[in-house]
């Protein structure tokens, strides 16, 4: 049986994603795919990008990976420290990257993205709602929507839809059954969330030191009925590292990514 390793929202973080791909190599895994948000938001976005570049053989476009080279009418400064650091190879790879993918495991069409079939910014969240954050106007509610063929992806009504969905965005690993249909999220390498999601703590979520990801195992590319399984892994990393990187650079917004790492460690 084949073995892929599904990764995802890296955000600059070299120590984390270095961290996941020797455990990945350590598994004997060849297959690797990126569900995006590669560069920003770490010291390290141009050695990230050539990683992700080298070792995996699908990556969909994030909405990070989206602003960073096609920014809109608003740059603010942690995209110019950005894409001031990536080269003119590594901006070319970002800004082609595909909006979605469809594969066959073990007779299961599955396709992954990043976010959601309507747009980069949609989100679906099981683990608690986004009514009163920014995503307020772009929350899906309906798991089934999720699963829909749009023209965003470039599909259309005549266009097979999916068994299984594997989206990335909100960092926080799920697991979500629905109608003979499964829908999972891979978590963040750089940037993992815990989510307390009792209605007393629901405000509780904060950042990990357990960089997550997926790995699916079955008959890659088949279209015959065969077993499959989908295991979530959890590790840690040297989270300190990229602590100290942060302090000795000059990236903007240091003080939040900051407060962000070492709430993580606390």
């Amino acid at each position: 049986m084949d073995k892929i390793a599904l990764i995802a929202d890296i955000h600059g973080n070299l120590t984390a994603l270095q961290t996941v791909l020797e455990d990945i190599e350590n598994r004997g895994i060849k297959h690797i795919y990126c569900l995006g948000d590669i560069a920003i938001k770490g010291t390290n976005p141009n050695e990230v990008t050539n990683l992700i570049r080298e070792k995996c053989e699908v990556t969909v476009r994030g909405n990070c990976d989206h602003l960073l080279i096609h920014p809109g009418y608003c740059i603010v400064p942690l995209q110019k420290w950005t894409t001031d650091r990536l080269s003119e190879l590594n901006k070319e790879f970002l800004g082609n990257l595909p909006f979605s993918y469809d594969f066959y495991l073990s007779g299961h069409l599955i396709r992954i993205f990043h976010a959601s079939p309507y747009s980069l910014k949609h989100i679906f969240n099981p683990l608690h709602s986004n009514a009163e954050n920014d995503y307020r106007n772009f929350e899906i509610l309906d798991p089934e929507k999720m699963f829909e063929n749009t023209e965003f992806l470039g599909k259309s009504e005549n266009d097979p839809t999916p068994d299984i969905v594997g989206y990335a965005h909100i960092h926080s690993p799920n697991l979500f059954r629905f109608k003979n249909k499964l829908l999972f999220n891979t978590g963040s390498i750089g940037l993992p969330i815990e989510i307390d999601n009792t209605e007393l703590d629901r405000d509780l979520a904060h950042f990990s030191t357990m960089s997550s990801y997926v790995i699916l195992e079955g008959n890659l590319d088949s279209k015959e009925l065969a077993p499959y399984s989908m295991q979530l892994v959890r590790l840690p990393y040297d989270i300190s590292k990229e602590v100290e990187k942060i302090k000795n650079s000059d990236i903007p917004d240091k003080e939040i990514l900051l407060r962000n790492y070492l709430y993580a460690q606390s």
